[in-house]
């Protein structure tokens, strides 16, 4: 098994009972590979995207449990040092856990965005939570105008999402 199918099966187990966390980042991680592919990422950027898409949420059980709220700012806190545990303890390389622990930390912050793989990630979330929260068409609009510029991903979000 690979370091990446590792890192899923360990996610998996993180996330045990809570099938709604495991779907969601299973979703998430889909979209970010084939934006990833689309846009022709290098492959440390693309590793470091697939491995951000499947660790983004990790920090939502600490955040409950410290908390009492999953809120997007508390997960940024709370989800970079569970990351850098497991990266660590998979032994994935050390730049890479930088960079994957701050698009953690940021995942939920939509201005500044600096790279691809935050570009993509961001992309990648917000069409599987446009879905979950069954968001409608004024939401929608505001999202893709104000978020989406990839090809890939705004490929995707007109396939799901078309304008009515």
């Amino acid at each position: 098994m690979d370091q990446h199918d590792r890192l899923i099966w360990q996610m998996t187990a993180y996330e045990e009972n809570c099938p709604q966390r495991i779907q969601h980042f299973l979703k998430v991680t889909s979209f970010a590979e084939l934006i990833g592919r689309r846009e022709k990422l290098d492959d440390k950027t693309y590793r470091i995207l697939h491995t951000a898409a499947v660790v983004h949420d990790i920090g939502i059980r600490p955040s409950l449990e410290k908390f009492g709220s999953a809120a997007g700012e508390y997960q940024q806190i709370e989800g970079p040092p569970v990351a850098e545990r497991l990266l660590h303890s998979l032994e994935y390389e050390a730049s890479e856990i930088e960079r994957v622990c701050y698009l953690i930390a940021h995942h939920h912050t939509y201005h500044d965005i600096d790279g691809l793989d935050y570009q993509i990630l961001v992309e990648a979330d917000f069409l599987v939570n446009i879905f979950e929260h069954d968001l409608k068409d004024d939401a929608r609009t505001s999202i893709r105008d104000s978020i989406f510029c990839t090809a890939g991903g705004l490929h995707l979000f007109d396939t799901l999402y078309p304008r009515s």
